[in-house]
């Protein structure tokens, strides 16, 4: 059966996730990580669409993108292609790395848009890797908090900051949600 056909429009909002293969890691190490990433600008070159937030865990990514121009199984081929080129010459792997082809979750609404970028900003607190979600470097969230020294030329975060007063207050938000600290069941 075929798969459907994806809804896309220009500035629609995605969430999209992909894992690992039989759900097996996808990054062994940083350096995969950085390539991802620089995979990701390199598509954000080739075909312009903005990235809201991401959080890359061991097995699988998340993304929430705002597409300009092109829809998302444009870019998403040319990343995930490219990467799993370099993944299985880097460690000598053949066949498919992803579990079939990536999802994307349409955002309908701005109030969907806030969930989703705190659902991605947590995720490594639900995994319980770390309880602080400002900790984990393989998020976008540190650039919400501009934690990092250099600006981010992979996230844009002004979309998403837009609609809180302040990052701090962004902060409280993502916050509100999370499990892991103290003071939460």
């Amino acid at each position: 059966m075929p798969n459907p056909k994806r809804i896309w429009y220009p500035r629609a909002c995605f969430h999209i996730t992909a894992r690992g293969n039989r759900k097996t890691d996808i990054f062994y190490e940083p350096s995969d990580r950085y390539r991802y990433l620089q995979f990701l600008t390199e598509a954000k070159q080739s075909y312009p669409f903005k990235i809201h937030a991401y959080c890359l865990m061991t097995n699988h990514i998340h993304l929430l993108v705002e597409t300009i121009n092109h829809p998302p199984g444009t870019f998403m081929k040319d990343v995930h292609s490219k990467y799993a080129m370099y993944f299985n010459k880097k460690y000598d792997y053949v066949g498919h790395l992803f579990q079939g082809p990536y999802k994307a979750d349409l955002q309908g609404d701005v109030n969907a848009l806030l969930q989703v970028s705190r659902y991605i900003h947590l995720n490594p607190c639900r995994a319980l890797i770390t309880s602080k979600p400002e900790t984990y470097k393989w998020s976008s969230y540190p650039h919400y908090l501009s934690l990092l020294p250099f600006p981010s030329s992979i996230v844009t975060t002004s979309t998403i900051l837009s609609y809180f007063k302040s990052p701090e207050e962004y902060a409280f938000f993502v916050n509100l949600a999370n499990k892991t600290t103290s003071g939460h069941p």
